[in-house]
């Protein structure tokens, strides 16, 4: 260890935003002791990232946050479409959906939904609940150097508000410092992508008049469309707060100084349709689209998460989810490492995983923006989705997200991981695919279904059993059970294992009737091994001769402890 360090811990993270406090938050749910610095001295104040997809509101039901974000998110819980059209008092708007889950159909795939929550309210939430597990938050504090070796990373910090410099002591550090992120350009890692897409000024202002002209057309966001005019407004609250996206050309020669009051009431006045709008500008700020993906997701005990290691078009809300589900897989391999469960190689896997899912989701997101046609938005011919299309074209299992909303299932939750802590998966089938599926297989999000404990009427879903160990599902009256607890108990690994039946050993009795084998793509002879993040790490159909060998050499390989 350096001499005259004045704080050591596990992990440093670097930016206390959305994704630096969710990585704060996964952590804590593993017992793993951090510390977060942020330079700015609170949360975000802005309306911004507002929709949380699927797959991540599973990570907040996991993490026992759900329902404080949900109730953080209450005022805008009735809006689900996306409309577009000329002005809002015109005949010529149409939903490009009108709903975000039509018919409940994703009840099918989980036991979370969709939600539209604004990034400053969700991270008063999380700032409230990673403190009591084991963060030390630190804001208005800025990294100002770091470096590495191989036994850890010594960071120099400084209090913005003392001027004070400390050394932390980090065995490593995760950068979720942002699109221009210090860390990265540290590392000097480079960047991919289509690169600047398009620029917004971003105005929240009140008005009452305009819930009247809105009416009961409860949309998430509605793309305005006037030439002289256009850009995007969405509800803060459906009744007095609003926010304008308007497009912004610095190549054009604009600066941010164009955009003065006068000019976006105007604006706003013309794109919505009515000239006497009462509005009052309450904030400006810009910000910036583009499509780029590190080339790198780590570089030795240094790892960069969200926007330090993707940009991506906000059409779909891609962005912000990716970066919240980067933080969750670094976090378990992170925790296991720590804890002594797993090599120091299951690290280098964060990267195999989690890289090609960046590249392909930003090309979605992109795809997407064209196809909404978001204001500022001109794509460029040369760099379209690999699909050829925008993703309304790609069919979707969920019954209702086809249409314009199709394809969309499939980035949030459909993604897989060829190659990592996985074995058995298919190395050439695409990261992201174009028909929803969710069956069990090695690399996939393991499937939902409803099961029950003897004696408890009250159904859980199985993603509920995977966050903090691995999980090994089998029938009762099988070997695999045994094989698993005592393989567990001999390489020192937690392992739950769970007999799933319906006879008087059955740890858990699928509800209504569920074949659990035929939801995993197994048989009662065979078992499936899921990941603390919920993905299918290995899967064996059938019976073997030995299963605590098997295994014995599979969990092993997968956590690099050979």
């Amino acid at each position: 260890m350096k001499e005259n360090v004045d704080h050591h811990v596990p992990v440093l993270i670097v930016g206390g935003s959305l994704v630096g406090l969710c990585t704060s938050l996964f952590l804590g749910r593993h017992g793993i002791p951090h510390m977060v610095v942020e330079k700015h001295a609170g949360t975000s104040m802005h309306p911004r990232g507002r929709g949380i997809n699927v797959r991540t509101m599973e990570l907040f039901r996991v993490a026992r946050v759900e329902d404080r974000i949900r109730e953080a998110a209450s005022v805008l819980a009735d809006n689900h479409g996306i409309m577009q059209g000329g002005s809002l008092t015109g005949d010529d708007q149409e939903w490009l959906f009108e709903e975000i889950d039509p018919g409940g159909a994703l009840a099918r795939f989980s036991p979370a939904a969709w939600c539209l929550c604004s990034q400053n309210d969700i991270e008063p939430v999380l700032m409230s609940v990673t403190p009591t597990l084991g963060a030390d938050l630190r804001f208005s504090t800025e990294l100002l150097s770091f470096d590495q070796d191989p036994g850890g990373v010594t960071a120099i910090v400084k209090n913005r508000e003392t001027g004070e410099h400390s050394t932390v002591r980090a065995d490593y550090l995760v950068a979720a410092d942002g699109p221009r992120s210090p860390v990265r350009e540290a590392l000097r890692i480079g960047q991919s992508g289509s690169g600047d897409l398009f620029h917004n000024v971003s105005i929240t202002f009140r008005s009452q008049m305009l819930a009247h002209v809105v009416g009961d057309r409860r949309f998430i966001v509605c793309y305005l469309t006037k030439p002289d005019a256009d850009g995007a407004l969405l509800p803060v609250d459906n009744a007095e707060r609003w926010v304008f996206h308007a497009p912004w050309h610095p190549d054009r020669g604009e600066t941010l100084e164009d955009f003065t009051d006068e000019r976006c009431v105007e604006h706003i006045r013309r794109a919505v349709g009515a000239p006497d709008l009462d509005i009052e500008v309450t904030g400006k700020a810009p910000w910036h689209a583009a499509e780029r993906v590190a080339e790198r997701y780590a570089v030795g005990r240094v790892f960069l998460a969200g926007d330090s290691a993707h940009e991506m078009s906000p059409t779909g809300a891609f962005g912000s989810n990716t970066g919240i589900q980067d933080a969750h897989n670094i976090a378990w391999k992170l925790a296991a490492v720590l804890n002594g469960s797993a090599g120091p190689g299951l690290l280098q896997t964060y990267e195999t995983e989690r890289l090609p899912v960046a590249r392909a989701t930003s090309e979605r997101a992109s795809a997407r923006s064209a196809e909404h046609s978001h204001p500022g938005y001109e794509p460029d011919p040369e760099h379209t989705s690999p699909a050829g299309s925008a993703p309304a074209a790609l069919p979707d299992a969920a019954p209702g997200a086809g249409g314009r909303q199709g394809g969309v299932l499939s980035v949030a939750m459909g993604y897989r991981y060829n190659q990592g802590v996985v074995l058995g998966a298919d190395p050439d089938r695409p990261v992201v695919p174009e028909r929803m599926r969710l069956g069990g297989d090695p690399g996939s999000r393991a499937p939902h279904m409803w099961l029950c404990a003897p004696g408890d009427p009250e159904p859980k879903s199985t993603v509920d059993l995977y966050e903090r160990s691995f999980v090994l599902l089998c029938s009762e009256e099988t070997p695999w059970r045994a094989a698993g607890r005592s393989v567990s108990e001999e390489l020192g690994l937690p392992l739950d294992v769970y007999a799933i039946g319906t006879g008087p050993e059955a740890d858990l009795i699928p509800a209504n009737g569920g074949d659990w084998t035929e939801v995993h793509g197994t048989t009662p002879q065979g078992a499936i091994l899921v990941r603390p993040d919920g993905f299918v790490a290995w899967r064996s159909a059938q019976a073997v001769a030995d299963p605590a060998a098997v295994l014995h050499e599979v969990l092993t390989t997968l956590l690099d402890r050979s």
